[in-house]
C-alpha cells in the first residue's frame, strides 16, 4: 500500500513537472493572401483618399478555437489608390511610396505582431500588438473579429509615430487646407 501511494505520488510529480514545462503550441493557420484585402483611408482637410495594400504573408494561432496570436507582413510597394485615375493616381501612389511618406525603397515591408489577445465576446477580441513601419515600432490596440475562416479588423494608426510627418499640422504651421490628418485607417478582411 505504501509503495502504491509512493508510486502514485512520483507519477503525479512527474506529470506536474512535465506539464509545467511543456508549452502548448496551438494551431497556426496561414492567411490566404490572395483572398484577403486590406483597405487604407487617409484624410485631409479638403477630403480623403483611399486604396488597397497587399499582405505579403500572415498567420493566426489558435488554441482550442480561441485566437492566441498572429503576425503579418505587408508589402509596402503595393500601395494603390482606388479613388483616383490617370496622372493623379500615379502622382499620389508615387508620393506615398517616397520618403515623404513610407519610403518603400528602404522599407519594403511593414509588420504587425500580436502581443496580447483578450476575448471580448464569442467571436471578438481586443488585440494589442507591435506595428513596425519605416523601421519604427509602436504598440497599437484594435478590435479583431473572427467568423469561421474569415477575420476582420479596423485599425486607426497615427502616422506621425512612424516618422510619416508630411503635411501634418502637428509639425508644420500654416498648412491651412493642405493639411493631412495624422491618423489613417486600415480595414482588413482576411481569409485563412
Amino acid at each position: 500500500m505504501k509503495n502504491t501511494i509512493k508510486n502514485l505520488a512520483v507519477v503525479a510529480i512527474i506529470a506536474l513537472i512535465t506539464f509545467s514545462f511543456t508549452t502548448i503550441n496551438g494551431e497556426k493557420k496561414e492567411i490566404k493572401v490572395e483572398n484577403s484585402k486590406v483597405i487604407w483611408k487617409g484624410y485631409k482637410v479638403t477630403g480623403s483618399h483611399e486604396g488597397t495594400i497587399a499582405l505579403k504573408s500572415g498567420s493566426l494561432t489558435f488554441i482550442e478555437d480561441k485566437l492566441t496570436s498572429g503576425e503579418f507582413t505587408i508589402n509596402m510597394s503595393t500601395i494603390n489608390s482606388t479613388d483616383l485615375t490617370g496622372e493623379y493616381k500615379g502622382k499620389l501612389e508615387g508620393h506615398l511610396k517616397s520618403d515623404d511618406f513610407f519610403g518603400i525603397e528602404k522599407n519594403p515591408t511593414a509588420t504587425l505582431v500580436f502581443n496580447k489577445v483578450k476575448s471580448t465576446g464569442k467571436n471578438s477580441y481586443k488585440v494589442t500588438g507591435d506595428l513596425t513601419i519605416k523601421g519604427i515600432t509602436n504598440s497599437i490596440t484594435f478590435d479583431f473579429s473572427i467568423y469561421g475562416n474569415k477575420a476582420t479588423a479596423s485599425i486607426k494608426i497615427d502616422r506621425t509615430k512612424f516618422d510619416v510627418r508630411y503635411g501634418s499640422a502637428s509639425f508644420f504651421d500654416d498648412l491651412k487646407d493642405k493639411a493631412i490628418y495624422d491618423e489613417f485607417d486600415l480595414v482588413a478582411d482576411l481569409e485563412f
